[in-house]
Order: C-alpha cells, then sequence, then structure tokens
C-alpha cells in the first residue's frame, strides 16, 4: 500500500503546484511514472476520488478563496483557474456551492469547500511500543487569553472525539468552516464542558470562532454559542512525520493527560471553557489547548 499511497501523495503535490495550469492526464501519468489507466485507478482507490472531480473541486474551492478574499473580476478568477469560460466557470461553481461566483464575490457566505486531505497509510502496521514518543521528544506550553467571542459550530450526536465525530457528520465540516471569511483563527475540534452540551448532542464538536458582531448566513444545522473571555494553556508536540500523525498525536496527548499546570501556577478549568485541536500537521507539530485557571 505504501507505494501506491507514495505515488498518489506525489500526484497531489503535482495538482496543487500546477493547478492554475492546464493539467492533462498524459502529463500526470508521465509525472508518476504509470499508464494513464493504472493512474487514474490507484488515484481513486487511495483517495475515493475521480482524478478529474478532485482537479476540479479543488480549482472551484480555490477560486472561491480568491473571490472570498480579493477584489477581482469573475472573468480574471475564470481564466486564472484554466475554464474554458466564465460562463462554464460560472456554471460549475453554481452547482458545487449553490451560488453564482458573482453573488459570491460580494457577499462571501458559508459554502463547503474541497478540502484535499494529502495521501497516507492509513493503516500502518503497528510500530510497537519502541516507536512511541520516537517523534515526540519536548513539548512546547504557553498561556494564551480569549477574548469573549463567538463561534459557528456543528454538533454531532454522542462523539467523544474526532474519528467518532466524523462517522457521525462526515468528514467534510472543516470545509465550511474554512470558507469563513470572518474567523478570527483557524478551524478547531472542541469537546464540550457538560454545560454547554444540548441533550442528545456530542462532547466533541468542531467549530470556528468568529466576532460577537457576526451576522453572516449560518449553513443549515450549524448554530452560533458564545464563548466567554478565558485562559488557555496551549500544547504543541514536535514535528513529525506526516504518515505517523496517528502515533505522534496520541503521544502527546498522553503527556498533556499527565501534565501539572500547578507548576505554572493554573490548575484545569474543565467545567468553565471547551478544550480544542487544531487540525494535526506534521510540519507545525500537534497542538492541542485545555482551558486554565489561576490557582488559588
Amino acid at each position: 500500500m505504501s507505494e501506491k499511497t507514495d505515488t498518489v501523495k506525489k500526484i497531489q503535490e503535482y495538482i496543487g503546484e500546477n493547478i492554475n495550469l492546464n493539467i492533462t492526464l498524459k502529463s500526470i501519468s508521465e509525472y508518476s511514472g504509470y499508464s494513464p489507466w493504472h493512474t487514474e485507478r490507484i488515484f481513486k482507490e487511495v483517495t475515493g476520488k475521480n482524478l478529474f472531480s478532485y482537479i476540479r473541486d479543488l480549482r472551484l474551492s480555490k477560486a472561491a478563496i480568491t473571490l472570498r478574499d480579493n477584489k477581482i473580476k469573475v472573468i480574471d478568477v475564470a481564466f486564472d483557474f484554466v475554464f474554458d469560460s466564465p460562463e462554464g466557470f460560472a456554471r460549475a461553481f453554481s452547482r458545487k456551492f449553490g451560488i453564482s461566483p458573482k453573488k459570491y464575490s460580494k457577499n462571501p457566505e458559508p459554502i463547503k469547500l474541497f478540502i484535499p486531505y494529502m495521501a497516507y497509510d492509513r493503516t500502518p502496521e503497528s510500530k510497537g511500543d519502541d516507536y512511541m514518543g520516537k517523534d515526540v521528544k519536548a513539548i512546547f506550553v504557553q498561556v494564551i487569553e480569549r477574548p469573549e467571542r463567538k463561534a459557528l459550530i456543528l454538533r454531532g450526536k454522542k462523539a467523544k472525539e474526532y474519528f467518532g465525530y466524523c462517522e457521525e457528520v462526515g468528514c467534510d465540516v472543516w470545509g465550511v468552516l474554512s470558507s469563513v471569511k470572518e474567523a478570527l483563527y483557524e478551524p478547531i475540534g472542541m469537546w464540550l464542558p457538560d454545560n454547554m452540551i444540548k441533550e442528545g448532542t456530542s462532547k466533541y464538536i468542531q467549530g470556528v470562532e468568529v466576532p460577537l458582531d457576526y451576522s453572516n448566513k449560518i449553513p443549515e444545522g450549524y448554530e452560533l454559542i458564545t464563548l466567554k473571555p478565558c485562559k488557555m494553556m496551549v500544547f504543541q508536540g514536535e514535528p513529525y512525520e506526516d504518515e505517523n500523525f496517528s502515533e505522534a498525536v496520541s503521544e502527546v496527548m498522553k503527556k498533556i493527560d499527565k501534565f501539572d499546570p500547578g507548576i505554572y501556577g493554573y490548575e484545569w478549568n474543565y467545567e468553565s471553557d471547551p478544550s480544542f485541536q487544531l487540525a494535526p500537521m506534521g510540519y507545525r507539530g500537534y497542538i492541542e489547548a485545555r482551558p486554565v485557571k489561576e490557582k488559588k
């Protein structure tokens, strides 16, 4: 499986680097070193997505971000992302996001962006106890203050962690959260304190923090909640190889569970505020934050 995933990861990198150019099956297969038929087959096998559906959805999502963040004509974006005509781009954009690019550029509401996850072997053989901690030698700790703000969230049903949440609501929530122009920070996964959990909903949710005066469209099924001012103790592990993310994240979480905030003059404040995690990215290490208050 590793040879296939390595190949697909290379293809994804090639697509990302050439997304504004004319990408053909021939150019991809020549880059991958496989026949066109085999290239298409292994790409769908590993990602679950047709090769050119992947390219189209990635182009449309990058075009949406361009329209969201820049004062630029729709026709220019259409040609920048290699669509044959502005009309064809508008039709594809409207089918994908349910809103025309012209209307979206004037008032960027939350939409479901396509978030491409890089291929990796999701079922690696056990590396044994000797592996644990190999990529995690130190953890950086700091305390930050968060002001009062709101969060656009989507609740699950019974989930207590990320994978259970994905099974309940799907793994494309991040695409919606990443599209929110007013976001104060990047999207996060949150563990809610008991007093913030609605009956019949999950402890683990995903959301994005926004200003108190946020007034943009709230997607169906989502809601706005208010988060109080709080102090958060932030933990950041060392960088790790992406294919080892499960082990690296698990090791950091274990070390956080054993950590005594009292050495900094704090104690946990789980009953008051949510804990949160950022999307695991190997180049920066795993980042998680837990609420604290000053020790009496």
